[in-house]
């Protein structure tokens, strides 16, 4: 199938790109894996987007799809297995389906940053969660740990707290990557229990998730849990680029003021660039610009 554009991922960046390239009158495939919103729609409440005091990470990216889809967008559904460059653009294969543009703009966002633990997989939808908003409901009136100390750890806690009976935020450090603001509000709830300094060694549970052991020092002690969230952050997949695409230490891309790789037509925005600020706001904001970019000569 061809088209004049291809965004990988239909996240808050690769959507509003998709509204710049669609209300340009560029033909645009938007290519989605998993779920439309990528992390943000999992996001219990953003309260820092301009134009809406609260609102649900699920309302806000669902918002950001119709007005996409209303100016033209066209959503696919499908696993991005490679990314190579041909003699007229670009090539785009799905497990399905082969897409050609001449311009692609990646937008794929990060996956979920794990433990790294023995029995992290096994365990996982067995008590352990990566996302507090999709799980939380199967822990009512139960003590759960949260590990991280960035907003969505905190975002996790405060969500939880609604939930649970009781809730303990593990944070390796005694610094919190979360806003001072956010870590105060947590920090006055009755049934939030903080461990600064502490990081998780070990999952335990024969079927499910029963305790973990957290090392503070060199002391190392049993927590009786009935859940585990991590919220550790996320790092980049460009598995499927077979490019010599340009990236930091870390494997995000790198890119100019205006999102465009070392590649010439090929752009990138959101979560998947090297930046320092990783927001739904800046996410949207990068999407403007990648599409803005695609359209200069149309």
């Amino acid at each position: 199938m061809k088209s004049d554009v291809i965004i990988i991922g239909a996240g808050p960046a690769g959507l509003t790109a998709g509204i710049f390239t669609c209300r340009a009158g560029l033909d645009t495939i938007c290519i989605e894996k998993l779920a439309v919103g990528g992390q943000a729609s999992l996001t219990y409440e953003i309260a820092n987007y301009p134009g809406f005091d609260s609102i649900s990470g699920f309302d806000l990216t669902d918002r950001m799809l119709n007005q996409a889809k209303n100016n033209g967008l066209k959503l696919v559904w499908g696993t991005v297995k490679s990314l190579t460059k041909t003699k007229t653009g670009f090539s785009v294969k799905t497990q399905d389906e082969t897409f050609s543009a001449k311009k692609v703009i990646v937008a794929t966002g990060c996956k979920t940053r794990k433990l790294g633990l023995e029995n992290e997989e096994r365990l996982t939808g067995r008590g352990v969660s990566y996302c507090a908003s999709c799980d939380g409901n199967f822990f009512l009136n139960k003590t759960v740990a949260v590990v991280g100390g960035g907003n969505t750890a905190i975002g996790d806690v405060e969500y939880l707290s609604r939930l649970a009976k009781k809730i303990i935020l593990i944070n390796r450090s005694d610094r919190f990557k979360a806003g001072e603001f956010a870590v105060e509000n947590i920090r006055k709830l009755n049934n939030v229990e903080i461990l600064t300094n502490a990081q998780v060694v070990e999952l335990i549970g024969a079927e499910r998730l029963e305790a973990i052991s957290i090392k503070s020092g060199d002391v190392i002690k049993k927590l009786a849990v009935d859940g585990l969230f991590v919220a550790i952050g996320s790092v980049p997949d460009l598995s499927f680029v077979k490019l010599d695409l340009a990236t930091n230490q870390a494997g995000y891309i790198i890119v100019d003021d205006k999102m465009r790789t070392n590649i010439k037509n090929l752009y990138a925005c959101g979560d998947i660039i090297d930046k320092d600020f990783r927001q739904v706001v800046v996410a949207c904001a990068d999407g403007a610009i990648a599409g803005n970019s695609a359209i200069e000569g149309k």
